[in-house]
């Protein structure tokens, strides 16, 4: 980088650190909802439709253009754009123009519903198109609009292969119009960084940016104006020189509830190991004690808020047994209980498989919405560490919090935000109160014909499991290509595990297999095939079906367990019958899964206790299938209404820092 492009760096990235979005309070929200909803009226999808098709009907024209007329007239339209002169007929034909480089770089030509989805873009608003729709192709149009107005734009998806697919795959497109583009991704060091984000248009993910704009303000410190600041570019092409990020201008967001909803649950904190780990041996003591007390006589557990409390006899307990401990910080009496409590946690709330996995020795934290790893992640306050001692791991030092930024507060920074996603509607009110973002659900360009098959509900999970196996079983003999959805690595193993038992050919996709998602992804639509996945599978994933699928009734998706959210369940779903193509999906639950015995425990075990006894079928039928479901569609709501509980609970934390702690 340029020392001039080093300046402007330094001087946007300060400008964006002083813009302090509102968190809006009581009748506030219903303020900023209203105004919201009179900027953004006018844009309806009557409104959106004739400008589609008022864009379509400039394609024949720019498709008689040669290569270098084309050429000429992208040099034109990015020109107003970029002076700021862009009034609604030039929108409409620069819409016309990346339609139609699109179509001569990548052979795609954008259909009417990808317009007006590009368009509602363009002018602010988050799009719900159907899983299958081609997001890809129509962020690919608003991206350059958004980069030729405000000059960057972050465009973000929820994985690092997601990143530089789409990267790589939009790339002759965006330089053709004079952007060039990049993936921020984990395996990049520090100087390839400064140099993608200098581009117009860079791919990644929330974790990735979010963390460099937070190591950016800790090399900023206390500055508040770039002439200040100049002392920091006096180390001539450095790399660390200034600041990475040249501001927040712009951010696209694919697959935005997740990335705006999912995510907003647990703020990036940037921390640094101690020098030692001076604290190893008490969490292996504390996990040593927590093993010797008794469930229920010593302890309780909330397996919903994840947390112990220890009885008056646990207390003593803990107290008579930490005596013989070597260790000083055991005659703290409420430290000591405090240690427990989190081995306690530890223990029964964070299972191997479910929300983590041993890799290399090392317990990598799984993603509960994604099923990936996160392996440059840790749990806050010795919590990690409790569940090293646990796995009777290596224990990794404490880390001292440096900086902190919840993905709600980042995202109310960028000046202009849009978005798109399968699932939106589903979250429009909380995306509309967070971010004041509308919501425009954008129909489908074919008829949607995937079949939807009842949802069927065991007792027990040993019953679940049996009937997912058959049911797989009879689709295979009918040469239908299978996708197994399940919510956990642990999960996804068993099952396979049972078809390996049946003889029946599969893949598992989970976490431990991630290098090999796109040949397992692309053969899926395959007929005859089975696939097992965890969320990995859930988004930005294009099942394709061979002749044989489509003839035999298209891919059948099957959920084995129900989401905390509707939105995930619908995003797996959506993997079927996509763009027209037949397919089914139906759900298989229990009893005795996790989301109704954390959310409805005493109404399961009341359905339960009522389908008991000799004679007792497995699968609820008439009345008592339909009080199951009812029951499971109580406990998702009540999952979802936590879920928003705790985000509002982070936007809480905000508004205390900002007070509180104005440098941080």
């Amino acid at each position: 980088m340029s020392t001039v492009t080093r300046y402007h760096a330094l001087f946007e990235s300060l400008r964006s650190r002083r813009r302090r979005p509102e968190n809006p309070k009581g009748l506030d929200i219903l303020a900023s909802m209203l105004r919201m909803k009179v900027r953004t009226g006018h844009v309806s999808l009557k409104w959106l439709r004739s400008e589609a098709e008022a864009v379509d009907l400039l394609s024949p024209d720019l498709r008689n253009h040669s290569d270098a007329a084309l050429d000429e007239v992208v040099r034109e339209t990015r020109e107003l754009f970029v002076r700021g002169r862009q009034d609604q007929p030039a929108i409409r034909r620069a819409l016309a123009v990346v339609r139609e480089v699109a179509r001569r770089a990548t052979g795609e030509e954008a259909y009417i519903v990808q317009v007006m989805a590009a368009l509602a873009m363009y002018n602010g608003r988050v799009v719900e198109m159907v899983t299958g729709e081609g997001k890809t192709l129509t962020g690919s149009l608003t991206a350059p609009l958004l980069a030729w107005s405000h000059r960057y734009v972050h465009v973000y998806t929820v994985n690092d292969y997601l990143a530089q697919r789409d990267a790589d795959s939009r790339a002759a497109i965006y330089r053709r119009l004079g952007c060039d583009v990049g993936a921020i991704v984990q395996s990049m060091d520090e100087h390839e960084r400064f140099g993608v984000y200098a581009r117009p248009i860079v791919y990644g993910t929330p974790k990735q940016i979010t963390a460099d704009w937070l190591r950016d303000q800790l090399r900023l410190g206390q500055l508040t104006t770039a002439w200040a600041g100049r002392r920091l570019l006096a180390g001539g092409g450095a790399a660390g020189a200034g600041p990475m990020i040249p501001g927040l201008r712009a951010a696209l967001v694919d697959e935005a509830d997740a990335v705006l909803i999912d995510e907003g649950v647990v703020p990036l904190i940037i921390a640094r190991s101690r020098r030692e780990d001076e604290m190893s041996k008490v969490y292996k003591d504390a996990a040593w004690l927590a093993k010797k007390l008794d469930d229920k006589a010593d302890y309780t557990i909330d397996h919903l808020r994840r947390k112990a409390e220890l009885t008056r006899r646990g207390r003593h307990r803990v107290e008579e047994m930490s005596n013989a401990l070597d260790e000083p910080i055991w005659r703290a009496t409420r430290r000591a209980e405090e240690l427990v409590r989190m081995a306690l946690v530890a223990r029964h709330c964070y299972l191997h498989g479910h929300q983590y996995q041993i890799v290399d020795g090392r317990v990598v934290i799984v993603d509960e919405y994604t099923g990936r790893f996160l392996p440059d992640r840790s749990w806050e306050h010795g919590l990690h560490q409790s569940v090293e001692a646990k796995e009777d791991v290596e224990i990794t030092a404490d880390r001292e919090t440096l900086a902190r930024m919840s993905f709600q507060r980042f995202f109310r920074s960028y000046p202009f935000l849009c978005g798109m996603t399968g699932t939106a509607a589903d979250a429009s009110i909380e995306i509309e109160k967070v971010y004041e973002r509308p919501i425009t659900v954008v129909p489908t360009n074919r008829p949607l014909i995937r079949e939807r098959w009842p949802i069927r509900i065991f007792r027990t999970q040993e019953a679940k499991w049996n009937a997912i196996v058959e049911s797989i079983q009879k689709l295979h003999a009918a040469h239908r290509p299978v996708l197994v959805g399940t919510r956990s690595i642990e999960a996804s193993e068993i099952l396979g595990t049972r078809l390996t038992a049946r003889d029946i050919l599969h893949r598992v996709l989970n976490a431990n297999f991630d290098k090999d998602e796109a040949d397992l992804i692309s053969g899926a639509g395959n007929h005859g095939s089975v696939t097992v996945a965890t969320n990995m599978a859930g988004r930005g994933t294009d099942i394709k079906l061979d002749r044989e699928s489509r003839a035999a009734g298209g891919l059948h998706v099957i959920l084995s367990e129900m989401h905390t959210a509707r939105r995930i369940d619908r995003q797996f779903i959506g993997r079927a019958g996509r763009q027209g193509d037949p397919g089914s999906a139906q759900m298989f639950v229990s009893l005795e899964d996790e989301i109704v015995r954390l959310h409805a425990p005493k109404l399961a075990a009341t359905i339960r206790a009522m389908q008991s006894g000799a004679g007792a079928s497995e699968e609820l039928l008439g009345m008592a299938r339909s009080r199951a479901s009812a029951i499971f569609t109580l406990a998702q709501r009540r999952a979802e209404r936590r879920g928003r509980v705790s985000r509002a609970e982070v936007l809480r934390q905000d508004d205390w820092i900002e007070k509180n702690l104005p440098g941080q």
